[in-house]
């Protein structure tokens, strides 16, 4: 399975840039995990957004969101032959009402869902889409927000990708990610929020959960051009006591 990263910015885009964004690929299938600002755009580099057989949402706020406007604009209007089906769209439980609104709004009435065939995944169960197995876990943000496993379908005890999705620390995703053959962990903040409820984590903070989930090789995502890089990774690798890699736009990991 090959984890390709479109964007990594958190909440405002790195100088030429994209926010949350990864390209999913097993086999013939390819899906994409979260469209924020800029991922359209940068999906077009990679590959021909019409041949994505998924789109799967983590959570509604708008650096995960946001450039479904864009992908349902090309999949309506754009001169080339239409798809004979709709693009399936999966979206957190109880979200396809939030969306719809929220997407009809910037453009024509009936425009999410005339583009895409909206479903609300059950994070209760396996979906499974192609050759591509997908597991949830929630964790602690300002919204309602899954963590995403990802494996192949036959592959029960085979390698596993633990996409983290935005999240305060907690005891969840540690449990949901234990001996992750690959960890996907924000890292948004340089220090832990001051006041009000938590919601993202610092390098340190990620760090130390994937040392406790023991996962076997861990990327930090979610982080600003803003922040030093080194300093991150630093931070990172001291809580983990290991080797952590920095998410990077182009940037692909299999397992």
């Amino acid at each position: 399975m090959r984890f390709e990263v479109l964007g990594k910015s958190p909440a405002w885009t790195d100088s030429g840039g994209a926010c949350s964004g990864y390209l999913v690929q097993e086999g013939a299938t390819t899906l994409l995990l979260d469209c924020g600002n800029g991922v359209f755009g940068k999906l077009r580099e990679r590959i021909d957004p019409f041949a994505v057989e998924a789109v799967v949402l983590t959570h509604l706020h708008a650096d995960h969101v946001v450039d479904i406007l864009p992908f349902a604009y090309a999949l309506l209007y754009s001169p080339r032959e239409r798809p004979s089906t709709r693009c399936p769209l999966y979206v957190p439980p109880g979200a396809h009402d939030r969306l719809r609104p929220m997407v009809d709004c910037w453009g024509p009435d009936h425009l999410l869902d005339s583009a895409f065939d909206v479903r609300e995944y059950d994070p209760e169960d396996v979906l499974e889409v192609g050759a591509t197995a997908l597991r949830f876990r929630e964790v602690p943000h300002f919204t309602p927000t899954w963590a995403v496993d990802l494996r192949t379908p036959t592959a029960a005890s085979g390698p596993r990708i633990v996409f983290g999705a935005d999240c305060a620390p907690n005891d969840a995703l540690e449990d949901f990610a234990r001996d992750a053959d690959l960890f996907i962990v924000e890292a948004t903040l340089a220090e832990p929020e001051r006041e009000g409820l938590r919601g993202h984590l610092t390098p340190a903070e990620a760090g130390a959960l994937a040392a406790r989930a023991r996962a076997r090789r861990v990327v930090v995502t979610h982080y600003s051009d803003m922040l030093d890089p080194a300093w991150v990774r630093t931070e990172a690798e001291r809580a983990l006591g290991g080797p952590v890699e920095l998410a990077v736009e182009g940037a692909s990991y299999e397992t």
